[in-house]
Formats: structure tokens, sequence, C-alpha cells
């Protein structure tokens, strides 16, 4: 006959049993992060889901064709007797017309006119968001003010918010242009899945898709970079943005907003400080 199990035979294989499974699930949350992450990472609003009208009666609709044809919504804000432009990049949710006041505000405080373009699938723009995709849509944007408005590279702002501050980073290290804005903004995707999925190891980061790798890209900029990120950033935590002023060449200015959370309004004072960079550090 057969011996029954000994006490720690039984202990053993429950163990076993409680490891694997534990493997299982942890498996089962990597593959369905990496599964959803294109919906995680993206948020568009279609302009049949939430559109909002242009704030101002002089803004203008403005298409735009990306490398692969598809078709590009931008809204243009002009500023009378302006010096720059502003290319702006938003962030993962929404539309343009949900940022009206945004570029208005620009352009109010900065004397400048303002391209807001919308990425792939977002808003009135066809296709469905990549990061390929929103770096196509920024090179539409920018290659519109060379072309359409005659802005030279050295008059055009890059002006790029939470994901925009990817597409905009990846726009600078290729292109030449007056100065990078980055407003509460990443070192890269890896960095923040790694922040808000601390608990899962290292196969959230190298094998996600999308990268927007900022942080690998910004050292090659040769022009001036203002930072600015809120010290209490829930999203995209305050190192985010020292990191990437570390990693910046001169001339650059990081601007602490203290209390500040990801979503809210940006104070006054940062556009001064912006400003003033700005005219300190013209284009040559």
């Amino acid at each position: 006959m057969m011996n029954p199990p000994s006490e720690a035979d039984a202990s053993f294989w429950t163990w076993v049993r409680s490891a694997l499974y534990i493997v299982l699930v942890y498996v089962g949350i990597v593959a369905m992060l990496l599964f959803f992450e294109n919906w995680l990472v993206f948020q568009p609003t279609k302009a049949a889901q939430h559109w909002q009208p242009p704030p101002s009666p002089d803004i203008e609709d403005v298409e735009l064709a990306a490398a692969d044809g598809a078709r590009i919504h931008a809204w243009w804000c002009p500023a009378k007797d302006s010096d720059p432009a502003i290319l702006y990049c938003h962030g993962n949710a929404g539309n343009l017309s949900h940022r009206g006041n945004s570029i208005v505000k620009l352009r109010q405080k900065l004397n400048a006119s303002v391209l807001i373009v919308d990425y792939p699938g977002y808003g009135k723009s066809e296709g469905a968001p990549t990061e390929q995709g929103c770096y196509s849509a920024a090179d539409a944007g920018y290659d519109w003010l060379l072309s359409k408005k005659k802005f030279p590279p050295t008059k055009i702002i890059l002006y790029g918010g939470s994901l925009g501050g990817g597409v905009v980073t990846d726009l600078a290290s290729r292109k030449d242009h007056r100065a990078l804005v980055l407003i509460k903004t990443f070192s890269s995707l890896p960095d923040v899945a790694s922040d808000l999925y601390w608990w899962l190891p290292a196969p959230k980061s190298w094998l996600m898709s999308n990268r927007f790798e900022s942080i690998q890209k910004i050292g090659s900029i040769r022009r001036p970079v203002f930072i600015a990120h809120g010290t209490a950033d829930a999203l995209i935590p305050f190192e985010h943005g020292k990191r990437l002023f570390a990693a910046a060449n001169e001339p650059k200015c990081f601007y602490e907003m203290p209390g500040h959370d990801h979503n809210m309004p940006l104070p006054d004072a940062m556009f001064t400080a912006l400003d003033e960079f700005l005219s300190k550090h013209s284009a040559n």
C-alpha cells in the first residue's frame, strides 16, 4: 500500500499551487495591461461625441495632411503683429476644442499666434492614435507654419502639455525651432508606467509599444528649454520634470509650481516666467 503524503509533502504542494496561482494572476494582469495599452495611453474624444465652439471669432479651422495622407484637423489662433508662432500639442484626453481657452490665453500672454493640432482619432482628425501618428500630426503642423504662414524655424515655439510634451520633444530633436516648452510632462511613458504600476516588475516597461522617450532625446536639443511642473502632480510625478531638466542643455529654466496637481489651471505667474525666459533668450 502507498503511504499517505506526509505533512511536509502536503505543505510543499500547497506552496507550489499558491506560487503557480500568483504567477498566473501576474501574467494575466500584465497581458491585460498590454492589451489595453492604447486605450490607457490615448483617450480621444471624437467631435461627434463632444465639441466646443471656438472661444474667439478669429480662430480658423485648418486641414493638414499627415505623412500617411491622413487628414489632421487644427485650429489657427492668430495674433496681430505677433513675432513668434506656437505649435501646441495637447494631452492624451479630449480634443483640441477643449483647449480653446488655453490657446487664447497663450496668445494673450505671449503675444504669439497659436496652432493647435489634433492627433489621429481625436476631434475631427482621421485615423487612430499611435505614437508615430502623434509625431506625424506635429510634423504636419510644423510644415504648415513654414510653408503656409512663412514662419522661419527660429520663430516657432514648440509647446507640449502632458502627452504633448513627448510629441514636441521628439519634434524638437529633429527640427530647428526657437524654444521648447514642456508643461507637466514625463521623462518617458515606461517611466510613468513604473510609477503608476510600481507593484508590477520590469516587463511592463520593456514590453510597452508606446514609448515617447523624451529623456533620451532632450539632450540632443540645442535651443532654449523651459519646463514647468507641479509638486503635487499625482499623474506624472514632479521628479519627471526634474529629470528632464537635468538632461537638457543650457539655456534652460525650471518653473516649480508648489501644490499644483496635473489638471489644475496654470498660474499666471508661470506665463510671466515663460515670457521673460523667451525674451531673455531670443532666437539667433
